[in-house]
């Protein structure tokens, strides 16, 4: 007899989750890449809003400036001020939770295109292990353009100390000069 799920069972969610329109404008500099946001970043449609994922703080660091006392607006503005874009590698895959070892059927972002439309991008900072895996099989034969970094994740997952996370992601605030 074949077993159904019990009612009382909650069963995962593994629709598609959509990645995030990217933030850029034409002079950016460096470019920050994401795998696939959180559920929590998902479904307040901003980077990086779970309160405990320390991009905004690291991000803080490299500008030498306190991101994480103004509004999503505000801060996504001074990013772009200050000639720093975002975006993801992943645009949609199915993930029960927010983990990126959990992504599965993954369809990539056109990263090659973005880097295309950018002529003073000097560097790519990709946020953790799995935004590096998927960004460099998509970027290999224009990555020796860039300096390309695989920094320590942000997330409240990847738990190495902030001062460590801090240091490898101070990299990029040399080319922002």
């Amino acid at each position: 007899m074949p077993h159904e799920p019990s009612a009382e069972m909650p069963q995962p969610d593994l629709t598609f989750k959509h990645a995030l329109a990217p933030v850029v404008a034409c002079d950016a500099r460096v470019l920050v890449l994401g795998s696939l946001p959180g559920e929590r970043s998902l479904a307040a449609a901003r980077y990086y809003a779970h309160p405990q994922n320390q991009f905004w703080r690291l991000m803080s660091a490299v500008l030498d400036e306190d991101l994480v006392a103004l509004g999503y607006d505000a801060r996504i503005a001074r990013l772009l001020a200050r000639r720093v874009a975002l975006w993801d590698v992943v645009a949609r895959a199915r993930r029960k939770g927010s983990t990126d070892a959990a992504l599965r059927d993954i369809c990539v972002n056109d990263v090659a295109a973005l880097l295309a439309t950018l002529p003073d991008l000097r560097a790519i900072g990709f946020n953790g292990g799995a935004s590096f895996t998927h960004g460099m099989r998509q970027i290999r034969t224009q990555a020796e353009q860039y300096a390309v970094h695989c920094l320590p994740s942000s997330s409240p997952m990847h738990t190495i100390g902030f001062e460590a996370k801090r240091s490898a992601w101070q990299a990029l605030a040399s080319y922002l000069r």
